[in-house]
């Protein structure tokens, strides 16, 4: 009897895992974190895109919306810390979706390492609960911090050694493990990209290791002499924002009968080391001025990350592909910055 209802139970969790994957509509939406730089254009993108779905930008004290992010739909108290406040939520507008987006960038996490556990690791556990409670779909990213020095460099594959030595790092792999246990053990529809650097005009990053790549253009454009902290000849995989959101919305819409992976998928657009960058960007404004200044934790942190990865997986299951290179990419981003800056 006993080998029976294992049997029967197994069967249980196979069937509430398909369906709670084939029934997801993304219709009600709660993003968490949606006033940083990626949830703060994350909500806005689904509030514009899918028709007829509530988004509900989630927030913590001293970091609430504003202007366009504020008006444009609900928004709400939403510390990942606090598990109430989130069946609370989640209750209150029918979520389907939580875009998990609560996380302390990697060299703010290493100066603040119980934190970024506290907030990556219990945070995601509060969530995931919840999920299991509610029949919630969840997207937490992991990225390419998620690797160690020991992970091959060049073409990173989708699977491959993962050992790294930072706690943004370890909390990413964490992150990935837990959401696969929750996928497989409960049947919650957990779904995640390794993000890797990302480059975007509207919103100033907060202290990750990539940071450089997003920084110079506002200098190139200022005419400001830029102070880079990566030394020259750093290979990191980057993508442009749009690519970043797109990539996103698309995994947690894919068909899941296509998905063999789930916790993470590689995704890739671009690599560059600096000098790269800068020459690109020479091309459109010429007076670019840099100096380096190397940070040792950035620079360690970088020396430990893909060169970059190996995305076939992401395009093969659910047709990933990016639409920016390093060119098209400059160009949008200077245009969009002189219109921001007012210059």
């Amino acid at each position: 009897m006993d080998f029976l209802w294992i049997i029967y139970k197994k069967i249980a969790i196979f069937v509430n895992q398909y369906l709670n994957c084939l029934l997801q509509s993304m219709k009600n939406v709660l993003v968490i974190g949606s006033t940083g730089q990626i949830g703060s254009e994350l909500t806005m993108k689904i509030r514009r895109e899918i028709p007829g779905s509530t988004v509900v930008a989630g927030y913590i004290p001293g970091a609430e919306p504003k202007g366009e992010l504020l008006e444009s739909g609900p928004s709400a108290l939403a510390d990942v810390r606090d598990a109430a406040g989130l069946a609370a939520i989640v209750e209150q507008y029918k979520i389907d979706t939580i875009y998990n987006l609560a996380a302390l960038l990697s060299a703010v996490a290493e100066r603040k390492p119980l934190l970024a556990w506290d907030i990556q690791m219990n945070g995601l556990l509060n969530i995931l609960e919840v999920a299991r409670e509610k029949g919630v779909a969840v997207f937490t990213p992991s990225s390419i911090g998620s690797f160690g020095p020991e992970t091959p460099h060049d073409g990173t594959p989708q699977d491959t050694i993962q050992r790294p030595r930072s706690m943004y790092g370890v909390t990413k792999v964490s992150t990935e493990l837990l959401s696969d246990y929750y996928f497989y053990k409960y049947g919650v529809d957990t779904r995640a990209v390794r993000f890797p650097g990302l480059i975007s005009y509207v919103t100033l990053p907060g202290g990750g290791t990539t940071d450089y790549a997003v920084e110079v253009y506002y200098s190139a454009v200022k005419e400001e002499e830029f102070v880079c902290p990566i030394a020259p000849g750093t290979y990191m995989d980057m993508m442009y924002m749009p690519d970043a959101l797109q990539a996103a919305v698309n995994l947690m819409q894919a068909d899941p009968s296509r998905l063999r992976h789930r916790n993470a998928f590689n995704i890739a657009a671009m690599s560059f080391e600096p000098e790269q960058l800068f020459a690109k960007i020479r091309e459109y404004i010429p007076s670019l001025r840099v100096r380096y200044e190397v940070d040792p934790v950035r620079q360690a942190i970088a020396n430990s990350w893909p060169n970059s990865m190996d995305d076939s997986c992401a395009r093969e299951e659910w047709d990933w592909k990016p639409s920016y290179g390093l060119d098209e990419m400059t160009r949008d981003m200077i245009k969009h910055l002189k219109i921001k800056l007012g210059i």
